[in-house]
């Protein structure tokens, strides 16, 4: 069994700093974009629409031919290098609007680059976090970078509403700019040379290159029902979002600052759950935390078709975003540490891209397919059929673990001793995984 006590090490300090700085900042810029289209450049809501789901859609389909060249990259010098990028595109957007030239397609322009450079980021921090974390610390990485991610998600949008109100939304979006030069220098500071991987002899890239991802993926037995089963969860909770906002906002009568309310208190469970999950792991395997907690985390979208005005609305609203959300936190360590234990080094980077582009491209499709089914027969009963299929998600979860618990710790035991074999001699390793996605957040991109 994996324990969940050992501490990651320094070097993972660094990387946790950084990704803390990052995290913080995109929490300060939470909603800028679009105020800065609707208060600035005075756009409607299709205008609104398209530039948060055309800016990722494409980004991720720009960060596709990227997966095979990073995979045989430094991934240090390529997070650094997507971290200047990202605060190079966002300091266009201040820099547009001083010299009064900002307009749409600047910013689905930067949206674009940001999201193709957040999931290039994140799949060469899942090599890099895999190289500098040893196998039996890894859970408790996740869980610090979870944590850091709730705690950023809680602290974050309150601050750049501050910030907002103060000095305007262009403000906020320096502030993001400047976290990922902060995030550079933590990663820059890591000790150690990273040696460059290396390649087969053929070079160039090859089609089968871009889909090696998804090929290792669907025929891995651990990963296939994994990979279904998260990104079906997070399309569908994320699906039902705008929906629950439309009816919060409108019929229910609630306030934009009970709407807020209701989702920022719950994610203290986030912060929660994190903590917890090391511990859990400790206790009672890593398997049977990965099937609990994600099979609690799909029982409770479903208790939202029975919101209601009124303060007990707000609260039930509250009570079921928290369990989820704490479940979450439970998870989300714990599933993305499974994914670079069982995922070989040489992989990581190309499984996680193709992860991160199929997740956001399945959360694009369900959001456009569930607006149309509310239009059809309303909001609530949207959400209900969201809520329905969840309840039936577990089923995709492995029910076993293939060459058992013992079999994989020892493959991640061996590729993390390959990975700190190539780090410094002092040392200590180096390598880190993407997070999020968001799916949540934890380093991993899912």
């Amino acid at each position: 069994m994996a324990g969940g006590r050992v501490a990651p090490g320094r070097d993972f300090g660094w990387l946790w700093a950084a990704y803390g700085a990052s995290a913080l900042g995109t929490g300060l810029a939470f909603s800028a974009f679009p105020l800065l289209a609707i208060t600035v450049l005075h756009k409607g809501a299709a205008e609104v629409a398209s530039l948060a789901a055309v800016g990722a859609a494409v980004g991720a389909a720009v960060a596709i031919p990227l997966g095979p060249w990073v995979e045989f990259r430094r991934k240090r010098s390529v997070m650094i290098a997507m971290d200047l990028v990202r605060c190079a595109a966002l300091l266009s957007v201040p820099v547009a609007y001083a010299l009064g030239r900002l307009g749409l397609a600047q910013l689905l322009l930067v949206s674009v680059v940001v999201a193709a450079a957040d999931i290039t980021f994140g799949a060469a921090a899942g090599a890099c976090l895999k190289a500098l974390v040893r196998p039996e610390a890894m859970v408790t990485a996740q869980a610090r970078l979870e944590s850091t991610t709730w705690t950023a998600t809680v602290v974050g949008p309150p601050l750049g509403g501050a910030l907002i109100a103060l000095l305007g939304p262009v403000a906020t979006v320096a502030a993001d700019a400047v976290s990922y030069l902060l995030s550079a220098a933590g990663i820059r500071a890591i000790r150690g040379r990273e040696p460059r991987p290396r390649r087969a002899e053929r070079s160039g890239a090859r089609f089968g290159d871009l889909v090696e991802g998804w090929r290792h993926i669907l025929a891995h037995p651990l990963l296939r029902p994994l990979f279904f089963h998260t990104v079906l969860v997070n399309g569908l909770i994320m699906a039902t979002a705008p929906l629950l906002a439309v009816l919060m906002l409108g019929p229910l009568g609630f306030t934009p600052w009970q709407y807020g309310l209701a989702f920022a208190v719950p994610c203290l469970g986030g912060l929660v759950g994190a903590r917890l999950a090391p511990g859990l792991v400790e206790r009672f395997g890593r398997h049977r935390v990965l099937l609990v907690s994600g099979t609690l985390r799909v029982c409770w979208p479903v208790g939202l078709v029975f919101i209601h005005p009124g303060v007990t609305g707000l609260l039930l609203v509250m009570a079921v975003e928290l369990a989820l959300i704490t479940c979450i936190g439970v998870f989300n360590p714990v599933f993305a540490a499974h994914r670079l234990r069982v995922t070989e080094t040489d992989r990581v980077v190309r499984t996680l891209t193709a992860w991160s582009v199929t997740g956001k491209a399945v959360t694009a499709t369900l959001t456009a397919l569930w607006g149309l089914l509310a239009g059809l027969a309303g909001p609530r009963e949207a959400i209900a059929l969201a809520g329905v299929l969840l309840l039936a998600t577990p089923l995709l979860l492995p029910r076993r673990e293939a060459g058992g618990e013992a079999g994989s710790e020892a493959g991640g035991q061996a590729s993390g001793e390959a990975g700190r074999e190539g780090g410094s001699e002092a040392g200590r390793e180096g390598g880190a995984e993407g997070g999020t996605d968001t799916e949540g957040a934890t380093v991993h991109t899912g």
